[in-house]
């Protein structure tokens, strides 16, 4: 309830707002009859006056509002009286600033001029320039702001209101709109997030990593993932867990505020009982004691306020009287004659007043009073001047203080007699009304963070955009003008960022150590970093950059939130909200720390600094409030203490407040000295965090960087304080001096904490734990160190993994990272740098060298979960912890030797170990048992150290004369003395999954052992045992010791290899328990499926079916080579033939079955018909077969010969997916695995006596066969199998927790090859020699045919069609039958589109769009060289002059037809006007015509000659996209697809008898011509088809499956027959020659080469130099290397060409001829003295004539056809050949068709496109 208070007659009058008179900012008040009511206040209180009080010229109301707009006679001469009744001094009128309050001082003044950089506002104010449209109301009038709406970008949505935001905004379900237009009209159904299974989904739907679930880090924002975690309590003592996983202070139960997001602080609350400092509210809610009667209703029902006493007088304005019942009334109402307060005390005798006498006037000495004297009733009464007050006297006046009260000058403020002046810091200027301050430089903006992303708004108006998206949780954040950086902390992902302020170059600044870190400052003089984290308790300092990072504070901080810096002070500031909130401050390097601020703090949050004001604000989310107080924390007073549901942070700039609010999702702001005009800057926003204001004058440069340019002479870290600077090392480095840090640490405790390892030092007196910057640890548990590497050593039992990186977290790598399922011991034996470590998965101790080579496993047999392992070099022995179903602790010899039990009883969970090497003692710490004990290291003397107060011991290390160990109930680190147990101290507590623990030092005892002279000369591993041995040599896993004792066996002989996708691994069958090891392969795997040994030479060869490739390495990993790289899709089934020496495969996407040489080469595909999906592959090489599974449509199982012939189908019934398949060539059977019916089955050979093996199998996959035992991998079960192969029993797991299995092979090197039947010679064959049933086979590569003796082949195929797929340029031979595509090893293609071949010098020429490029190449893939490498946009037609040696092209995005030599030199544009989008392009040499079609708005066929003259439209009508173009040279036809009529067509060379030889084809895009046959690519079918030329019949597809079919062409010795007159010397031209009909012409290059051009052939210009010289690059060409040519000239010759008659051009008197060609002509060259005259005198002329030319051609390429109708656009092949760009093209009626275009707005499926 508000007050109500009724003053009747004479009494103020307090009222609620109801409905009647408007007040001021739209409210309504209403007064009773016979008051007047003043202005609403700012809580929304009316007061109420008697109506004779208005306009009296006293300040009854307070705020003047009675006074406003009356004309009183009060003022003296010497004043201006304003329009509200205020008095000024004259001398103030027209001065430019408003003194009266209502401007009325500064009406009807002359003109004044502003200076040019100013703008003159419309009340005649000047203001600076920059400031107009700046957002702010500079004038006072607004008539600065009256700007034009900001157009929005492309890429922005326009807002009802005409604010711009991010076009990803619209309908994204947040209303960023201020006026939530982007939300409107949207369409219902939302997507629904769908979180992965390794993901957590929070409650508003964002997905996380489901590792961060019950972790006890608000990773949601919501804190629900945190929620429900029964196992999991992540508050501290003194904490109450909300529901929603969040903690708050326990006091703040039950206490009637809702402090959990989901409420629940407040249920199930009973009638609480309040202390003696808390007072009980009617609601039954305790408050502080302090709060009653403070005049403000915290109880929420005003309880807290009811019954009071006034204690305080209430602050009357200055010109006010305060009566003696609190009441205000003007000054004029004192000793006025009436008692204007109730109890009168305006008039008693000590307010002076007396009774008035006849002697008293005005006009006696102004009546005595020092300034203004009126007389009311007969009294006189004295006033003051503006600016002044009266004295008690009642006459005399005083000086006002203005300076003393806040607010009336922005920043500082200067008293003057009479008066004020108000001044500004640098970086400010005072504003017009000389009181405000306006920062100088850009417009302000706000940055905040939004959780998932980084905001910027414009506070002045509505611009609202997006710095930062798709983050985690941020929210802290900072910026960096100068380096125009912006850094925040995620709290998901526990990390700090930076990023540049336009939003790129984000990177990772702290990324180890951080829990909770909520505040973040950047220190922008000293180029520091400094955060607070409420998780660890600390803040801490570091680079810019997270270098040099140090824990500042950490003593007595509970949870530090926001923080600020006041760099020019060097001082920093933080807020605390633990059980004792509080503020405090201390210097930048922490000393002279101080708390400011302690009581009536409850959730203090945000924080920030008015550095031009000197003051602190901060917001209070529980006691909702926003304070301000002086720096060192005096004057503290509320700004705004309602309508603060839950305030986070805050900024300031200039007189605004501005601060994010949890509750209402919203950005506000205020005045930052009285709390008003309040604003919704935005709202609905998603989770807005921390907020600050982006301009310069927030870091102010004129601070002095106190470290200056050398970084205070500091080795690290200069921190500024706040008399100087201090010199300061990272967290655990020691000072050596004031200025310079230890180079490293001595010596440190080492923990693990499952996702980080820490350090505490113990070189430095703080203890401070310093994360180890080390990447992706997912759940450390086992450590250990090595001094003389400077290594730390870790296992992870997530990643399964065994790691290590220096101490500092650089050289950080995984050691051993297979094979391991639970590694959770780990041990360095420091004598022969081993390591050792124990797996509770594998149930195995396993050692290495110390970088995780040669890795052996030393104990298998007899281990049950294996826990810690500590190895003692001194002795030789190993010690570890077991506790399975019996758990005990056992030793042996470092060499697994003399295994004893040492202590099996009394044992529960036996966890951590220790060796005291100078007692010889054995400690170790038993979970179960909850004590600590030791005993000598043969297990007698045991003795319990510690048996109290440990909940769940784990690790545990000596050192000196202390034992250390982590408990994962108590969260603590604990040490005591190793002797007594006594001298307990905790020496971290609150730390979450603590693991193992090591002391780190320099001084380990050294040990003198053989295996330091010479590895004790053992080939491989040196390990150390007990005496008297001393040494043992071992070798790597799966390899044996030979019998010296010393050497290993050079490799496995007998194993398993099988491939895991992404690896390959062995299996040794040479040594008695099974272990994989990878085969290191040097060269990455994405989907290894197929895999293949040759034992001959010890390679073996796998197929990857991602990277489409077969490779091969040797066993030992080296020499990774790739064998085919082209031609593969799914290569599922692999078999090595060695004997053969070949490698036979199958591939699903093919569906074909090829061989080749082992080396990839002579490669042919033998099987190409009838597959439907071939998988795994078999040979039987003696007997000449070769099987193989299909698990197609119908599965089955098929034979051939290993030539291809002879193929049969051996079973087809009751097969589902036949994967596995293997030979048992003893038993002479077939054997083969279903994953489908679950079964190992075999039959004969021949496919007979089919039995079951094994049933059922999971799903099997690979299968091999060796001795008496098959072999198969499971995918189901994740693990490969073994059993007997004649009954299928006896099945054991050989290895297991093994995904990604795939193929198996079972290898004995020792077992001889066999013979080869083409041993001898080849078996005579030229290329292939292939094994069948009685003898071999000659066969030659894919698409090559055999001579005539059936053992040798052509070297190459003689007619084949070449085509290209974007990526590709293949080969399909017309020799053979298989019609099979072979790659051209063509390298650096990207998007291939048209092609052409020259046969004389066989090289393919092609352009790729990608590169925008013409290239040539050798068809072997050698000689690739670029023709034309500049100048283009999109070449979609290449045709070569064979005959000329030209190349022509069409060029789609310059709407051009060029011409050059095959060089690329001598290039000229031909056409250029009158071409829309010309496509594909033709020559006919030997009758000089150029063919092309243009697929533009006029889609047409073209005909010209070859120099581009006579041009000619054949076709013109009923075209739709012709797309290929192509010749028969021998019916003198054309032919050509049309892509959008579907359908192939021709007509004779005229663009007569036209006919449609196809008329389906769904879209068609090249075509070429060979013998009775048409070809061509189409797209949709992604096929290579044929029909008959003649008759249109006989449909067929040569090649299928193929993406982005683009241009074809047929090569063959009849295609580029003929000649022309430029076949012979280039028709005698120096440059380009032309054929045409009837004649040739020469021509000229656009370009000038430097050489003398003539257009006359076998003239060459006269030349002042006799030296010869080549006309082109290609040497081999003879018919350009013509004598009789000059060489380049040293003195350049004017160019005529552009006045160069048909007269002096046919006597070769034109240098260049660019613009015209003439015909050849017989007889020799006119004399040079004609060529003169005919220059001068037509010269003039042709300048005419080039000007007319010039003008018509700019003209017609203005020339728009009539346009009517919406039609469809080809598609572009610069996309995916899966899309179909559409765009609305308006063409004229009569062709209202589909047509290719470039430009594209829309992208279609092609499945939808029209037909």
């Amino acid at each position: 309830m508000q007050r109500l208070t009724l003053l009747f007659g004479f009494l103020v009058a307090t009222v609620p707002l109801t409905q009647g008179v408007t007040g001021s900012g739209g409210s309504e008040c209403s007064c009773g009859r016979n008051h007047f009511t003043c202005a609403v206040s700012a809580f929304g209180e009316c007061t109420c006056i008697p109506a004779q009080w208005q306009c009296d010229g006293d300040n009854d109301c307070g705020d003047h509002s009675d006074e406003d707009g009356c004309m009183l006679p009060t003022c003296s001469p010497l004043e201006f009286h304003c329009d509200n009744g205020k008095c000024i001094r004259r001398s103030w009128v027209c001065d430019g600033d408003n003194d009266c309050g209502d401007d009325s001082d500064e009406q009807d003044c002359p003109p004044r001029e502003c200076e040019e950089d100013e703008f003159h506002c419309q009340n005649g104010y000047c203001i600076r320039s920059l400031w107009h449209c700046d957002g702010d109301n500079d004038c006072g009038d607004n008539s600065d702001e009256q700007c034009d709406m900001r157009k929005c970008s492309d890429k922005e949505f326009r807002c009802n209101d005409g604010s711009c935001i991010a076009e990803h905004w619209y309908c994204d379900g947040d209303t960023d709109c201020k006026d939530g237009s982007d939300e409107e009209g949207c369409p219902a159904d939302v997507p629904v997030t769908n979180c992965s299974v390794e993901e957590f989904q929070c409650a508003y739907g964002r997905c996380i990593l489901d590792i961060y679930h019950c972790d006890g880090d608000d990773d949601c924002g919501d804190w629900s993932d945190e929620s429900d975690c029964a196992s999991h309590h992540p508050c501290r003592l003194g904490e109450f867990l909300c529901n929603s996983g969040l903690c708050i202070n326990a006091g703040w139960r039950c206490d009637g505020d809702f402090d959990c997001d989901d409420q629940s602080d407040e249920k199930n609350c009973t009638a609480s009982q309040c202390t003696t400092d808390q007072f009980r509210c009617k609601s039954g809610r305790c408050i502080r004691l302090s709060w009653r009667c403070d005049g403000e209703d915290d109880c929420s029902d005003n309880s807290d306020e009811e019954d009071c006493e006034k204690t305080e007088l209430p602050h009357c304005a200055p010109d006010q009287f305060t009566c003696g019942t609190g009441r205000c009334i003007g000054q004029r109402k004192v000793c006025n004659g009436a008692k204007d307060c109730q109890d009168g005390s305006d008039e008693i005798p000590h307010q002076n007043c007396r009774e008035p006498s006849e002697e008293e006037s005005c006009n006696v000495d102004n009546g005595g009073c020092a300034h203004k004297c009126q007389q009311v009733r007969g009294i006189v009464q004295c006033t003051c001047h503006t600016g002044y007050r009266l004295m008690e006297n009642g006459k005399l006046c005083q000086d006002i203080n203005e300076c003393a009260e806040d607010g009336y000058c922005s920043q500082g403020c200067t008293n003057l007699e009479g008066g004020f002046q108000c001044w500004c810091v640098q970086g400010y200027e005072l504003r017009p009304d000389k009181r405000g301050c306006k920062a100088l430089g850009p417009e302000p903006v706000l940055l905040f963070a939004n959780r998932i992303d980084i905001r910027q708004v414009l506070p002045r108006r509505s611009e609202y955009t997006l710095l930062l998206n798709n983050l985690e949780n941020a929210i802290a954040l900072d910026f960096h003008h100068d380096k125009e950086l912006v850094f925040w902390s995620d709290v998901t992902l526990d990390r700090i960022m930076k990023a540049n302020l336009n939003g790129s170059n984000v990177e990772e600044v702290v990324s180890t150590g951080l829990e909770s870190p909520g505040g973040l400052a950047i220190d922008w003089i000293h180029n520091k970093l400094y955060w607070t984290d409420s998780g660890t308790s600390r803040i801490e300092v570091s680079n810019l950059d997270g270098t040099q990072r140090k824990v500042l504070l950490w003593q007595n901080l509970e949870k530090p939130r926001a923080i600020a810096l006041h760099p020019m002070e060097g001082t920093i500031y933080w807020t605390d909200w633990g059980n004792t909130p509080r503020i405090e401050y201390a210097a930048m390097d922490g000393s002279n720390r101080k708390i400011i601020a302690d009581t009536h703090l409850f959730w203090p949050n945000g924080l920030t600094i008015d550095y031009a004001g000197q003051k602190m604000y901060w917001v209070d989310a529980k006691h909702h409030v926003i304070e301000r107080a002086d720096l060192d924390g005096q004057n503290r007073r509320a700004v705004i203490s309602q309508g603060l549901p839950h305030p986070f942070a805050i900024t300031v700039f200039e007189d605004s407040l501005y601060w994010t609010d949890w509750h209402t999702k919203s950005i506000n702001s205020a005045n930052k000295f009285t709390g008003k005009n309040q604003e919704i800057i935005r709202n609905k926003l998603h989770f807005p965090m921390d907020i600050h204001t982006l301009h310069p004058q927030r870091q102010p440069a004129a601070g002095r960087n106190r470290c200056g340019t050398n970084n205070g002479g500091c080795s690290h870290l200069c921190l500024p304080s706040t008399a100087n600077y201090t010199c300061a090392c990272p967290t655990g480095f020691k000072k050596v001096d004031d200025y310079n840090c230890a180079g490293s640490l001595d010596k440190f405790l080492l923990f693990a904490r499952r996702t980080d390892i820490r350090r505490i030092s113990f070189d430095t007196e703080d203890k401070s734990d310093d994360v180890i910057p080390l990447a992706d640890v997912r759940s450390a548990v086992a450590l250990d160190w090595d001094a003389k590497g400077e290594y730390i050593y870790w296992t992870d039992v997530t990643t399964d993994s065994i790691n290590r990186a220096k101490w500092d977290g650089t050289k950080q790598e995984a050691i051993a990272v297979t094979s391991l399922e639970s590694p959770a011991g780990l041990a360095v034996d420091w004598v022969t740098n081993k390591l050792y470590w124990t797996d509770a998965g594998t149930d195995r101790i396993e050692a290495s060298n110390l970088d995780g080579s040669m890795r052996t496993v030393l104990i298998w047999e007899n281990l049950d979960r294996p826990r810690d392992i500590v190895v003692d070099p001194i002795g030789g022995y190993m010690y570890w912890t077991d506790w399975g179903a019996n758990p005990k602790i056992e030793r042996a010899g470092l060499d697994a030797s003399e295994r004893t039990v040492i202590i099996s009883s009394n044992l529960t969970w036996p966890n951590g170990l220790a060796v005291d090497y100078e007692t010889e003692r054995l400690y170790w710490a038993d979970a179960g048992m909850k004590t600590i004990e030791y005993a000598n290291l043969n297990g007698t003397h045991r003795r319990v150290l510690i048996g109290s107060q440990l909940p769940h011991p784990f690790g545990l290390t000596l050192h000196e004369d202390k034992i250390y160990w982590t408990d994962w109930q108590s969260k603590s680190i604990q040490s005591a003395d190793k002797n007594s147990g006594l001298g307990r101290m905790v020496l971290r507590e609150n730390l979450e999954n603590l693991m193992d623990i090591h002391m780190f030092h320099r001084h380990r005892t050294p040990v003198a052992s053989m295996c330091k002279i010479d590895n004790g000369g053992c080939s491989h591993l040196c390990l150390l045992a007990p005496l008297p041995k001393a040494y043992h040599c071992g070798c790597p896993t799966g390899i044996n010791l030979l019998a010296d004792g010393k050497t290993c066996a050079p490799g496995m002989t007998s194993f398993l290899i099988f491939a895991r996708r992404t690896d390959i691994r062995m299996v040794s069958l040479d040594i008695p328990y099974f272990a994989d090891v990878v085969v290191p392969v040097n060269g990455s795997m994405k989907n290894t499926i197929a895999i293949g040994v040759d034992p001959k030479e010890g390679k073996v060869y796998w197929s990857d079916s991602t990277l489409n490739k077969i490779s091969r390495a040797d066993l030992n990993g080296s020499q990774q080579e790739d064998i085919v790289t082209t031609g593969l899709m799914t290569t599922d089934g692999l078999a090595v033939d060695i004997t053969g020496r070949k490698i036979y495969w199958t591939d699903t996407g093919t569906n074909r079955i090829e061989v080749a040489n082992l080396d990839g080469t002579m490669r042919k595909v033998l099987i190409w018909q009838n597959l439907d999906s071939p998988r795994a592959i078999a040979l039987h090489h003696e007997k000449g077969f070769m099987y193989w599974t299909d698990w197609g449509e119908h599965a089955k199982l098929e034979r051939a010969a290993m030539d291809g012939s002879d193929r049969m189908v051996l079973i087809n019934s009751n097969l589902g997916w036949p994967n596995g398949l293997v030979i048992d060539k003893e038993g002479s059977r077939l054997l083969w695995a279903d994953a489908h019916t679950e079964r190992i089955e075999a039959a004969d050979l021949n496919g007979v006596n089919r039995r079951t093996l094994v049933t059922p199998v999971q799903h099997p996959y690979g299968l091999t066969l060796l001795d008496s035992h098959i072999y198969w991998t499971d995918w189901q079960t994740r693990s490969i199998q073994r059993a007997d192969k004649n009954t299928g029993n006896d099945i054991i797991t050989v290895r297991g927790n093994l995904p990604g299995l795939m193929d198996i092979q079972a290898i004995d090197r020792a077992r001889p090859v066999g013979f080869n039947k083409c041993s001898v010679r080849n078996g005579g064959c030229s290329h292939l020699c292939l094994p069948r049933p009685g003898g071999i086979t000659c066969a030659c590569p894919t698409g090559i045919q055999m001579k005539n003796d059936g053992r040798t082949c052509d070297n190459a195929p003689e007619t084949y069609l070449l085509f290209s797929s974007r990526g590709s340029i293949r080969r399909i031979s017309l020799d053979t039958t298989d019609y099979t595509d072979v790659h051209v090893p063509v390298p650096e293609l990207h998007n291939v589109i048209s092609l052409d071949y020259d046969s004389v010098e066989m090289k393919v020429y092609y352009t790729d769009v990608f590169l925008d490029v013409i290239r040539s190449a050798n068809l072997n893939g050698s000689g690739m060289m670029t023709v034309i490498g500049q100048g283009l946009k999109t070449t979609d037609g290449l045709a070569i002059d064979w005959v000329a040696r030209n190349l022509y092209w069409t060029d789609t995005g310059r709407n051009t037809i060029e011409v050059s030599w095959l060089d690329g030199t001598c290039r000229k544009v031909l056409i250029n006007n009158s071409l829309d989008e010309p496509r594909a392009i033709a020559v006919f040499p030997r009758k000089g015509y150029l063919f092309w079609t243009d697929w533009g708005n006029l889609a047409k066929i073209e005909r010209a000659q070859l120099d581009g003259t006579d041009r000619k439209v054949l076709i013109n009508t009923d075209l739709g996209w012709p797309n290929g173009l192509t010749l028969d040279y021998d019916s003198r036809r054309i032919y050509w697809v049309d892509a959008h009529l579907d359908r192939i067509e021709s007509c004779d060379l005229n663009g007569k008898l036209r006919q449609v030889l196809v008329g389906q084809v769904i879209h068609p895009f090249a075509l070429t011509q060979h013998d009775r046959w048409i070809y061509w690519t189409d797209w949709q079918t992604k096929s290579v088809q044929r029909v008959d030329k003649y008759t249109g019949r006989n449909k067929e597809t040569i090649l299928a499956n193929v993406e982005g079919l683009m241009d074809i062409i047929v090569v063959s010795p009849q295609r580029q027959t003929g000649t022309n007159s430029c076949g012979v010397n280039n028709g005698g031209c120096t440059h380009l020659c032309f054929a045409r009909a009837t004649d040739f012409v020469c021509d000229c290059p656009d370009e000038p080469d430097g050489r003398l051009c003539s257009v006359v052939p076998g003239y060459v210009p006269p030349f002042p130099e006799t030296t010869r010289s080549s006309e082109k690059a290609d040497a081999g060409d003879s018919r350009r290397n013509f004598d009789f040519f000059p060489a380049k000239p040293t003195d350049p010759v004017e160019n005529t060409s552009e006045n160069c008659s048909q007269k002096d051009a046919s006597q070769g008197l034109c240098e260049e001829s660019v613009n015209q060609v003439l015909p050849a002509i017989n007889g020799e060259g006119l004399h040079i003295s004609y060529i003169i005259g005919a220059v001068l005198s037509i010269l003039a002329i042709l300048i005419l004539i080039a000007a007319v030319i010039i003008y018509r051609h700019k003209k017609s390429k203005f020339n728009d056809p009539v346009v009517s109708n919406l039609t469809y656009s080809n598609p572009s092949y610069r996309t995916s050949t899966q899309e179909v760009k559409i765009e609305t093209v308006q063409k004229p009626a009569i062709y209202n068709q589909l047509r290719y275009q470039k430009e594209i707005d829309v992208l279609v499926m092609l499945s939808y496109m029209p037909t």
